[in-house]
């Protein structure tokens, strides 16, 4: 299990309103008129995006005809949604997308990542984060650095206590290569990576693919992450990041799309064994 997360909560909550909206055959003006509020407001709350208050949720359900159980879930995931998570404290720091990947990650069960040339966010040392953020002047300030580091080291807090999150990595051997932050972060970075792989044999799997490997779908391909919740009723997500853009992808069609890229890049990377014996070599070359 994942710990309770608002943004998953609110996001399970619009997804099942809007199934049994959907069900009824009524349109989202329909169901909005009913209870009162304007269609882009359910639109929203369907989404995810806005939460509900418990007097329109308790006409909504009434006007959907759901039973007792039915109530208490809606209930009980409304109640979830409304709770603040710890991200809300950076909300002047980060856009709104930004922050709902951060909230889908506390509450996933599963993430399977894949990065070219950089040690993904969730395995970064704190000097190695602070090189990465402070490397992009053009778009983030000074001021700015430090409460970036601090947010990815909540983060990493997911990997461990009693229901870590299971992480599959996928890294280019570029990634291991490049020397971020200079010599004495990169090695500091690298000795990092050897600990946590073998303080969380369970949970953690980083999977290096050589330059030998030969071509693969995801060559050159930006980074992203296939996100997936314990809750049967929530689909994958994908998040995807460039340059200049995030993207959360829910489209099914392309998340799978995703996920078959994914597969074909661990078939090129080696296994965990043999990732971590090429890490130490990395290390001691």
């Amino acid at each position: 299990m994942a710990p309770p997360s608002s943004t998953v909560a609110a996001w399970e909550l619009g997804l099942r309103l809007r199934e049994e909206r959907e069900a009824l055959d009524f349109t989202a003006v329909e169901a909005a008129g009913r209870i009162g509020i304007a269609q882009n407001y359910l639109s929203d709350i369907e989404r995810g995006k806005r939460k509900i208050s418990e007097a329109k949720l308790d006409e909504l359900i009434d006007v959907y005809g759901l039973d007792a159980e039915e109530y208490r879930e809606l209930v009980e995931l409304r109640s979830d949604a409304v709770l603040r998570g710890w991200w809300s404290k950076f909300s002047g720091l980060f856009d709104q997308d930004v922050l709902r990947y951060f909230g889908y990650e506390h509450g996933a069960e599963a993430v399977r990542t894949y990065e070219s040339l950089l040690i993904p966010g969730l395995l970064q040392t704190n000097s190695y984060a602070r090189a990465v953020i402070s490397s992009d002047t053009p778009n983030i300030p000074v001021s700015e650095v430090e409460r970036r580091v601090e947010a990815r080291a909540i983060r990493q807090q997911r990997l461990f206590g009693e229901e870590p999150l299971r992480l599959t990595v996928a890294i280019s051997e570029a990634a291991l290569r490049q020397q971020v932050g200079g010599p004495e972060v990169h090695a500091e970075q690298l000795e990092h990576l050897i600990k946590v792989i073998e303080q969380l044999p369970e949970s953690l799997k980083l999977l290096v693919v050589p330059f030998d490997a030969g071509a693969h779908g995801a060559l050159g391909a930006s980074t992203f992450h296939i996100v997936s919740f314990p809750s049967p009723k929530l689909p994958n997500l994908v998040w995807q990041e460039t340059v200049t853009s995030t993207d959360v992808i829910d489209n099914p069609i392309r998340v799978h799309q995703y996920s078959l890229t994914y597969e074909e890049v661990v078939k090129h990377a080696y296994d965990r064994s043999v990732s971590l014996r090429f890490i130490r070599e990395a290390l001691g070359g």
